[in-house]
Parts: C-alpha cells; sequence; structure tokens
C-alpha cells in the first residue's frame, strides 16, 4: 500500500486572552526559514521528523520528541534534514510573559531567563508543550488556558533555563484548597479565572496549581469541570432540556458540553438524559 505524501501545512493564531502570544502548528517539508530573529521566545515540540537549523554559531538538529527553545534576538535559521520534512508545534511568547513565568517561579529570578541549550530531551515535558499547545488552540475555558500555560512554562523554566532555581517543596496547606474548592462550587457557571483563585491564598498562580494538583490530584480547570458535569446531571435527572443545561452550569457551547460530559461520564448527555428517563 502505497504511503500518502505529506503536504505542507501551517496554522497560526493568536491567544489574546494571555498576553502576547502567536501559536503556529505546521508541516513543512520543502520550505526553508532563512535567517531570522525573534523579538520573543520560540518554543515547540517536534511531533515528527526532523529539523535543522543554525543558531548560536553552530548547527543543531531537533528529532521527533525533542523541545526546541530559541532564545529572544537570536539569529536562527530553519529547514528539513530530508525529503520527509517535519511537523512541529510552537508557541512564540513575549519576553514580558516568560519573565511574569520565572518570578512564578521564584521571586529572586532576577534576569531574562536563557535557556542554554536549543535542543532539549525531557520526556515527561513534551506531553506537557504539546497539550498546552492543543489547549489554545481548541479550550475556551479561560481557567484550563491560563492554568497550563502557568504551570507549563514555569515547568520549563524550573527545569531547563539558566541559573534555575530549585522549587520549593509543596507544603499541605488543605484550608487555601479547601476555599478554593467553596469558591469553585459556589461559581462554577462563571468563567472563574486563575488570579481570582490563587488570590484566594495570596499564592503565586504557579504555586497555586502545584498546590491544588497535590491535594486534590486534579489540575483546578479539572476539578471545575468535575463539579460542572456534577451540576448537569442532577438537571438533566430533572428533565431539564439538554440543549439549556450546558449553559447553565458554565459550558461554552453545546459541542464543548458534549466532549467533556462523555469523558467524564462515559455517554453522551443524550444518553445520560434518556437513559434517567427510562428508569424514572
Amino acid at each position: 500500500m502505497k504511503t500518502p505524501t505529506l503536504q505542507e501545512q501551517t496554522k497560526f493564531w493568536q491567544a489574546q486572552d494571555l498576553g502576547k502570544l502567536d501559536l503556529l502548528r505546521a508541516t513543512y517539508i520543502t520550505h526553508s526559514f532563512s535567517r531570522h530573529v525573534h523579538y520573543g521566545y520560540a518554543i515547540g515540540v517536534i511531533e515528527r521528523g526532523a529539523e535543522t537549523f543554525y543558531y548560536r554559531g553552530g548547527n543543531h538538529v531537533a528529532l521527533a520528541g525533542s523541545i526546541v527553545v530559541i532564545n529572544p534576538g537570536e539569529i536562527h535559521t530553519g529547514q528539513a534534514i530530508n525529503e520527509n520534512g517535519w511537523t512541529y508545534r510552537m508557541l512564540y511568547p513575549d519576553v514580558s510573559l516568560v519573565q511574569q513565568a520565572a518570578l512564578q517561579v521564584s521571586e529572586r529570578w532576577q534576569t531574562i531567563p536563557d535557556f542554554p541549550q536549543p535542543v532539549i530531551w525531557d520526556p515527561p515535558l513534551v506531553p506537557m508543550i504539546r497539550h498546552l499547545h492543543q489547549t489554545l488552540e481548541t479550550s475556551v475555558d479561560a481557567l484550563e488556558r491560563e492554568s497550563s500555560f502557568v504551570f507549563t512554562l514555569a515547568q520549563l523554566i524550573a527545569r531547563h533555563a539558566e541559573n534555575r532555581y530549585r522549587l520549593p517543596s509543596i507544603t499541605d496547606e488543605p484550608q487555601v484548597i479547601q476555599q478554593a474548592r467553596e469558591f469553585i462550587e459556589a461559581h462554577f457557571a462563571e468563567n472563574i479565572s486563575l488570579e481570582q483563585l490563587a488570590g484566594l491564598g495570596n499564592l503565586s498562580s504557579f504555586h497555586f496549581v502545584r498546590l491544588f494538583r497535590k491535594v486534590t490530584g486534579l489540575p483546578p480547570h479539572a476539578y471545575l469541570t468535575q463539579v460542572r458535569v456534577e451540576k448537569a446531571k442532577l438537571l438533566l435527572a430533572q428533565g431539564w432540556p439538554i440543549a439549556q443545561v450546558g449553559a447553565e452550569v458554565g459550558f461554552a457551547d453545546q459541542s464543548h458540553f458534549t466532549r467533556r460530559f462523555k469523558r467524564i461520564v462515559g455517554v453522551t448527555p443524550g444518553q445520560y438524559s434518556a437513559r434517567m428517563y427510562k428508569t424514572s
């Protein structure tokens, strides 16, 4: 069976809700980037194939499964290593966004983070960056977008930036997380922000997410989704029209509601409602 011929494809967009952040998802076969610079950072993962590029006086190769980080103002190129091309997902955050993330890691951070290695092998971090990119492409949930962005960028800085600081151990603060859980359960239908939740305990956004994950086993946005789905189940059991339930509990649209509901319950809202009607 003949393998389908790959074609060059690109998708470019901006995540304006997070600040100055551009994103690119692309497959390149013959395209070659000439020498150029970015005024912000270029951070991404190679999903298929391999890219070779000139950077800081030398040539580098980024294979599938690797992370690429280009510092601001650095001349670099980019092209396929062979005729198969490469596919990657890239984020282009402004310097200010990366500086803010560094301060989330440690208030002692004084300089603009510098990443000494342009090609990084870190298997646990790769799916985090990929998931962040996919989230910023498909999710409209503010808490999910913010949480994923802050947590992933801070992890990259803490693990691979020069002069990095060791992450402090997470101390149990159950009262802070209990406050956050109560806030989520009282305001589940609203577009809750990460800043609101972190502010309840006077924590940085990054440390709040770390603490919330440790105590509950879920990131804040996943906990919010869980609460919304449970509320939706109650309304469906009461005979509410499916078209109204998603909006009532805070989902942005019907498709978003259906996808999240099925991931947790295992069936669609329609299937759940029909089953409840049969057993009532």
